[in-house]
């Protein structure tokens, strides 16, 4: 009998016309490190008495489908996951093509993705999906990824593929090493780490139905917060957290191909921080920075990718 192996498992991810509807085609393979995407439906304990001590069964409650799918930050592949946080991007060029994911949309697009392990066989296909949180981190070393968290309307299991065949992408992969961080268009310099988070703070329609889905997942405010640690060896961030200015902070990574992704944050607000001198080592400083919309850009964010995808 086979046994279900995640190194043979596979992801194919396509956008809805219809929320909760599964296109009939034009899905894509996903690559994609892990994923914890499912629906679960808890028991509630039975509080009738009368008839010993032995309870009586459970009673079955709400379905939750939702989960985190972590995946490499790419030059094709992640841009799928940038359409699910901040909608349709504006596109221009002839090859390459220049794709800017702006913050701000009041509508998100769903999805639907399914998970395979076709050895079981086992083919969930989870519509409805939502893209609720996008966050990386940025570092000097190890491996460069991002954690998206969906709410889902359900799951369907099947033994088949409902994907058809799903096209492919080339996998050209951004790494730390290539990344690069700048403030107001200068380098910023003595980062040791840094974490961006966008939200999109999904407000779950729980309506009353025999299926127990809910209706919908709509946007509220939006919040891109993160943090940011430092060597200190300068004041620039701590007088621009004094001062109370915002600054612009972007954080880029490019290929020697010429794939690039920048993720521009347009007004960064700095708290004060507490500096703290904990030995001899040097002195560090972190800053849990929150960003606003920019009244000149019109919105909080922008994200560019740059590469030979001509649409998403």
């Amino acid at each position: 009998m086979a046994r279900a192996q995640g190194a043979r498992a596979q992801m194919a991810l396509g956008f809805e016309t219809v929320y909760g509807t599964p296109p009939v085609g034009g899905f894509t393979r996903m690559p994609f490190a892990s994923t914890s995407l499912g629906s679960e439906q808890p028991l509630l304990n039975s509080e009738v008495l009368g008839y010993g001590r032995d309870p009586l069964a459970p009673v079955k409650d709400a379905v939750t489908a939702d989960g985190d799918v972590v995946v490499p930050i790419d030059a094709a592949g992640f841009g799928f996951w940038l359409k699910a946080a901040f909608g349709d991007p504006v596109t221009t060029g002839i090859g390459p093509w220049t794709h800017e994911f702006r913050s701000g949309s009041w509508t998100l697009p769903s999805m639907s993705i399914e998970t395979a392990m076709p050895e079981v066989p086992r083919y969930a296909m989870y519509s409805g999906c939502v893209l609720d949180q996008l966050s990386w981190q940025v570092q000097r070393s190890g491996l460069l990824t991002a954690t998206a968290r969906l709410v889902a309307q359900g799951e369907v299991i099947a033994t088949t593929t409902s994907a058809g065949t799903p096209s492919e992408l080339g996998l050209k992969r951004f790494g730390h090493f290539n990344g690069a961080i700048s403030r107001n268009g200068a380098a910023l310099g003595n980062v040791v780490s840094a974490e961006i988070v966008h939200a999109n703070n999904l407000d779950r329609i729980e309506t009353i139905r025999s299926d127990g889905r809910i209706d919908g997942a709509d946007p509220s405010i939006a919040a891109l917060t993160g943090r940011i640690e430092v060597r200190f060896a300068d004041s620039t961030l701590v007088s621009q957290a004094i001062n109370g200015d915002p600054a612009e902070i972007s954080f880029a990574y490019v290929l020697p191909s010429g794939e690039s992704f920048t993720f521009t944050v347009h007004a960064v607000y700095l708290p004060r921080p507490r500096i703290e001198i904990s030995g001899p080592q040097g002195v560090q400083a972190t800053f849990d920075w929150q960003a606003a919309r920019d009244t000149v850009v019109g919105r909080m964010c922008t994200a560019t990718l740059i590469n030979d995808v001509e649409t998403y």
